[in-house]
């Protein structure tokens, strides 16, 4: 089997992997992206209808706290709007009696993208290079060879198809992700791969919905769209609408029972939309068009350790202290190993730039030996 020489490879084409790899194309370095589904993004992902994008993976940022996602995204030229959160709210309580409750907007204000958080991707994708992103590439297995590592492609208990080579690997995907689906050749310490498994993966239990509408019948009603249940299936949802003032509009969240009850989606969806019905009115049973993606059910994201539900936001940073391993061959990245704004896309943009800095520093520092040890031997 041939091996593609590379210098620096990026596991993962999520927001970090693609992130770094438009940090590394801005210096004209050498990389390759290996990304295991058929599209890039990771967890996030917006569906299209009528040119409104619905954001099933992560849909805000909040720019008072989030400088680095302000700031790409102005440079990348594309444009935020304000979560809808005028009117009141609604509370369901678990006998299904649903209140009407004072409405209130987040602090800080979340905002939302136009395009869905997938124009970001496909705007860093812009300035990468088309054949340095590799999908439907699986990375099984990661061999320390001096210098450097060799990463293979393809399922854990059959022979790889396809072999790479390089200097330096940014390991883009969440700890437990890697520790539960990669094959380290030298193992990795216990303590390590303990500690990479033990880092929950931010949504990866979560599952979330989006309808969509002609016509926000419930902020005619004075609703801000924003309710919270104690009954579900549903257990949080919000406005998501599109902010050209035209539509589409939506109501979207996340379902609140845990990932081993959620294996029937027809019937799912059916209750889903007869609690919309309950909290907002019978025309919340009829949307246009209606998205549900389950995470837990996805292989490139979640594990059997994700299953449980989540019940707080959990406190992120790199596995065991560690930012890289193998004396630098490694870089660990992906919002999960952030020591700032871990799980959100903020943390997902230091983590990457974390890892291509150091990358680049080291680079150099090994360039200035080489060359003060040749002007020694001169």
């Amino acid at each position: 089997m041939p091996t593609e020489t590379v210098e620096t490879l990026i596991v993962g084409g999520g927001l970090s992997g693609i992130y770094a790899a438009y940090l590394l194309s801005r210096r004209n370095k050498s990389f390759i992206v290996l990304e295991a589904r058929e599209r890039t993004g990771g967890r996030i992902l917006s569906h299209e209808h009528h040119g409104f994008f619905s954001d099933l993976g992560p849909s805000w940022y909040w720019p008072a706290i989030h400088p680095k996602m302000a700031h790409l995204i102005q440079t990348m030229g594309l444009k935020g709007y304000r979560q809808f959160e005028a009117g009141m709210g609604c509370f369901q309580r678990s006998n299904g009696v649903v209140q009407t409750v004072g409405g209130y907007a987040t602090e800080p204000r979340s905002w939302r993208l136009s395009g869905g958080m997938m124009a970001l991707i496909t705007r860093l994708r812009e300035a990468i290079p088309e054949n340095a992103i590799r999908c439907n590439h699986p990375v099984c297995r990661i061999e320390k060879k001096f210098p450097g590592a060799i990463v293979s492609v393809g399922e854990l208990e059959k022979e790889p198809w396809a072999r790479f080579r390089t200097s330096k690997v940014i390991l883009a995907l969440p700890p437990r992700l890697a520790a539960a689906t990669i094959l380290f050749t030298p193992n990795l310490s216990h303590h390590l791969t303990q500690a990479m498994l033990k880092i929950g993966t931010w949504m990866a239990g979560q599952a979330k919905f989006c309808a969509l509408y002609k016509e926000p019948f419930w902020r005619k009603t004075g609703l801000s769209g924003q309710a919270f249940s104690e009954c579900g299936p549903l257990g949080e949802i919000h406005d998501g609408s599109n902010n050209n003032g035209g539509g589409p509009y939506g109501l979207t969240g996340f379902v609140g029972i845990p990932a081993a009850q959620r294996n029937q989606q027809q019937r799912l969806t059916g209750a889903i939309l007869s609690q919309l019905a309950t909290i907002y009115g019978k025309p919340a049973a009829q949307p246009s068009t209606f998205f549900y993606r389950d995470w837990a059910q996805e292989r490139f994201t979640a594990t059997p350790f994700d299953q449980p539900p989540m019940v707080e936001h959990p406190y992120y940073h790199p596995p065991a202290g560690q930012t890289s391993i193998w004396d630098g061959t490694i870089h660990f990245a992906g919002s999960e190993t952030a020591t700032q704004h871990g799980g959100y896309l903020e943390g997902a943009l230091t983590a990457a730039e974390r890892a291509v800095m150091t990358h680049i520093v080291e680079a150099v520092k090994i360039e200035k030996d080489a060359l003060r040890i040749g002007d020694e031997i001169k």
